[in-house]
């Protein structure tokens, strides 16, 4: 088929028309359950009416009018943010690699303006992903992504995913802080060893670095709580958030304590779209669920509901599933050997599912937050014959 969008995607040769829930209709009347969400980004599924709502009410009053003026919207969410989580400080962007390019901005400032300018590294993990800019990639590590793209940026020292004393050996004059996704998600869903967030925020502590983590994937409920963070008892001093915070529209930010975000004035940072009216309503609407009552706690009841069913699965299939992993509705399929995880993808789509592969081998699943159980043992059942396609059962 020919196009004129640059081919940077091995798309899929399905087109979506329609969406409702955890449903997508694709142009050929077939119906897909969805459990890529946008990629976590679809929290409140396809067409949630209160979003919708709140999108089309902002629309027919104000699109955009640029960070020049005031936008209560932006300043409600931004409070309303700061009120449920450790920041003091929010600053809205369009995506989740502009929210950690501003997170590492912040950490630079920090030791900019405290006196210490030679204080810019951030150690970083094998297996992170924290998007496709010249600095996420270079902090992600992964060399696919940096090849031809010139020399590496400088500033990040990668260590191994869950080894604290490498971290600690990592450390030196020039380190400023620590980046970490709490779960991996692009990585393969992998769930920090226990004790070991602590044990970051130890180190920050002890040799006066910075905490930051990239909570774009596994935020805004994906987990069970608002964020992955809260598991473990730990709290960053900077925060980076996108996907589900919008629900479909592009949102994102990055947050601070006042102390981490003093080098940010006026001046030093900008987005041009970043928090309009249209985002910042969605992003409200979406609190609005979110937030709500008893939301966080039906998120870990269905995701357990759903791990079980997917344990039984993975135990009717072990010649096709090694592993189910993950952290709430966060979950990983990792394949057997010789089996490869774009094959799992396209047997699911075979049986009318949505999956995202992943790294380590990993497909993840990835249904919107307030899905039904009868659409959660559904999917089970359709990973099931997927599975039963790739080992020759159909």
């Amino acid at each position: 088929m020919s196009t004129a969008i640059l081919p940077t995607y091995a798309r899929a040769d399905i087109a979506f028309v329609a969406g409702e829930g955890p449903w997508l209709e694709a142009t050929d009347g077939r119906r897909f359950l969805d459990f890529a969400s946008g990629v976590a980004v679809n929290v409140a599924g396809h067409a949630h009416p209160h979003l919708v709502a709140a999108l089309t009410e902002q629309a027919q009053k104000l699109w955009h009018t640029s960070n020049l003026f005031r936008i209560p919207g932006q300043e409600r969410l931004a409070e309303r943010l700061t009120a449920a989580t450790f920041a003091d400080r929010v600053f809205f962007c369009n995506s989740g690699a502009e929210a950690l390019e501003g997170a590492i901005k912040t950490a630079r400032r920090y030791f900019h303006v405290s006196g210490q300018p030679e204080r810019f590294r951030l150690i970083t993990f094998t297996g992170a992903f924290h998007g496709r800019t010249l600095a996420t990639i270079a902090a992600g590590g992964n060399a696919a992504h940096m090849e031809g793209f010139g020399p590496k940026m400088d500033g990040f020292d990668h260590v191994p995913f869950g080894d604290l004393q490498a971290v600690e050996a990592a450390i030196g004059p020039a380190t400023a802080g620590i980046l970490i996704e709490p779960v991996q998600g692009e990585g393969g869903i992998n769930i920090p060893p226990a004790g070991f967030l602590k044990g970051l925020r130890a180190l920050a502590d002890r040799h006066g670095l910075l905490l930051l983590m990239d909570e774009v994937q596994t935020g805004m409920g994906r987990t069970g709580r608002l964020f992955a963070h809260e598991h473990f008892g730990v709290t960053p001093d900077i925060m980076a958030i996108a996907k589900g915070i919008g629900g479909g529209f592009p949102l994102g930010a990055f947050m601070a304590t006042e102390e981490a975000a003093k080098g940010m004035t006026a001046g030093t940072h900008g987005s041009t779209f970043g928090g309009n009216p249209l985002g910042t309503a969605v992003g409200n609407a979406v609190l609005d669920l979110v937030l709500a009552d008893g939301f966080l706690d039906e998120v870990s009841r269905k995701a357990s509901l759903f791990r079980q069913a997917m344990a039984e699965v993975a135990d009717d299939h072990p010649q096709v599933i090694a592993e189910v992993r993950g952290l709430g509705l966060l979950t990983g399929v990792r394949c057997a050997d010789g089996v490869k995880n774009a094959d799992l993808v396209a047997a699911l789509r075979e049986e009318e599912m949505l999956g995202v592969y992943a790294g380590s081998n990993v497909v993840r699943l990835l249904p919107p937050l307030n899905i039904d159980d009868a659409d959660l043992v559904e999917a089970a059942k359709r990973l099931g014959r997927a599975c039963a396609r790739l080992a020759g059962g159909s």
